[in-house]
């Protein structure tokens, strides 16, 4: 019986459902027993591998291929929303630092035009070990889901099949965390298939990132709303370079944000970000 859905994110296309929920299950009952909590039911979860639409829709070729990889060039729409992401993110006081130095391209695509390369340096800054770069290749991704809408439907259609009538928790993850929220406020999903759900969880949401709020037709200082009495935990790691280190409770009063700490290896991991207290005291209260 479905209690969770889950929603994953980026960079999940050589991967398969059945390995994606048996790693998401491992996280989340990780988190559980740290609480003293019992494991979950094995058919508890259910988390649609969307990616496989995604790429089908991105004309994919083989798994092997990604084309939001650092090598394979930008368009002239992906620089734009790209580097006004970064310009949303990066200190000011980073971008002065790096144009006062020599453009350096070292670890990343030459190919880039110099204003984003600039950003992305600038970004490193804040989150070393490559954190532009890691940011500019996910929010191509997020800019294939906000701004292809019929590929964006497709995604949400997918995803809302995943609910069942004791469905109560939706955790999104990264890139996931846009599309379950979008997919909950737009009220796509049918109403018999979320009257039991109580709580989404967002983590390592790029939903703080006011570029990514505009793409789903959300305008500046217009706060983030969800349906009915659905509560919303956002969790975050302030070393998450898709964040940019922030939280979303400044963008609504509804919003319950819960910071943790994932490490320096892969601060943006779903893994561990599933395994969090916070994200498994979620789970104690609404799917019990």
């Amino acid at each position: 019986m479905t209690r969770i859905v889950g929603v994953h994110g980026i960079r999940q296309s050589t991967t398969s459902q059945r390995q994606l929920t048996d790693d998401w299950s491992g996280a989340l009952n990780g988190g559980l027993g740290e609480l003293d909590m019992p494991v979950l039911p094995g058919d508890a979860l259910e988390l649609p591998h969307w990616t496989g639409l995604l790429a089908r829709g991105a004309n994919h070729l083989g798994l092997e291929e990604d084309r939001f990889d650092a090598a394979v060039p930008l368009s002239e729409g992906e620089v734009d929303f790209v580097a006004a992401a970064l310009e949303e993110v990066v200190h000011q006081e980073d971008l002065d630092r790096i144009q006062q130095l020599e453009l350096q391209t070292l670890g990343l695509p030459q190919l880039w035009p110099p204003r984003l390369t600039r950003l992305a340096m600038a970004y490193d800054l804040r989150f070393p070990r490559g954190g532009g770069k890691l940011l500019v290749s996910a929010m191509r991704e997020v800019r294939l889901y906000l701004y292809e809408p019929d590929l964006a439907a497709r995604v949400r259609s997918f995803v809302a099949e995943a609910f069942g009538a004791s469905t109560s928790v939706v955790i999104g993850h990264s890139l996931g965390s846009v599309i379950a929220y979008d997919l909950l406020r737009r009220g796509e999903i049918a109403p018999d298939r979320t009257a039991a759900v109580r709580t989404l969880a967002t983590c390592g949401s790029p939903l703080t990132i006011p570029s990514v709020r505009r793409g789903l037709n959300i305008a500046d200082g217009e706060p983030l709303k969800l349906p009915g009495s659905i509560r919303w935990v956002n969790v975050f790691d302030p070393g998450d370079f898709v964040t940019g280190g922030m939280g979303l409770s400044t963008l609504s009063p509804e919003i319950t944000d819960a910071q943790v700490n994932n490490g320096n290896g892969d601060p943006h991991s779903a893994l561990r970000y599933l395994r969090a207290s916070p994200v498994a005291r979620v789970i104690a209260d609404d799917c019990r």
